[in-house]
């Protein structure tokens, strides 16, 4: 797939003095617009807007939540694992990636709502592209046209078995 360069520049200060980015998607800001590919009353996954790997998603719980450990009961972590395992699941199904990447980033300085990535290792992929190299933004961010990528949500959709609602 092609990449093309991303404006670090631009990126980073849109992180770090815009508003959270999942609230004001959450909100319908257009400003911040996703592709949804799965919704219940707790949570959301939606297709990276850079994504580095094919069928990058990312799962938050809706609530602004910061800390991963801390900020979550057991059994709202564990709700939020179980989601994060469900779209990982669907991302295998749809790529049959030779291994799946889950973390979870953010600072407080920046990106601070705490969200999962899932990230679909693409077989053949050279060990030294692989893990962190195969996922920073530095390295360039796959060129997808808005066909491709609602092309991809509704593929997940469809592993899935539910329908979210498309382009928010």
């Amino acid at each position: 797939m092609d990449r093309e360069a991303i404006d670090l520049d631009a990126y980073v200060a849109r992180t770090r003095t815009g508003p959270c980015y999942i609230c004001a998607y959450l909100a319908g800001d257009p400003d911040y617009r996703h592709e949804t590919v799965y919704e219940d009353d707790a949570h959301v996954a939606y297709l990276d807007r850079y994504p580095t790997l094919p069928g990058k998603v990312l799962v938050a719980p809706k609530a602004h939540i910061e800390h991963v450990v801390r900020d979550l009961d057991e059994a709202a972590y564990g709700r939020l694992m179980l989601v994060v395992r469900r779209v990982a699941l669907a991302v295998e199904a749809v790529f049959a990636p030779e291994r799946t990447y889950l973390l979870s980033l953010g600072s407080g300085q920046g990106n601070s709502h705490l969200h999962w990535h899932i990230a679909g290792l693409p077989p053949g992929v050279p060990y030294e592209r692989q893990q962190y190299h195969a996922l920073m933004t530095e390295n360039g961010v796959l060129a997808l046209a808005e066909e491709e990528r609602a092309d991809i949500a509704e593929r997940l959709r469809r592993a899935l078995g539910r329908r979210a609602t498309p382009g928010t």
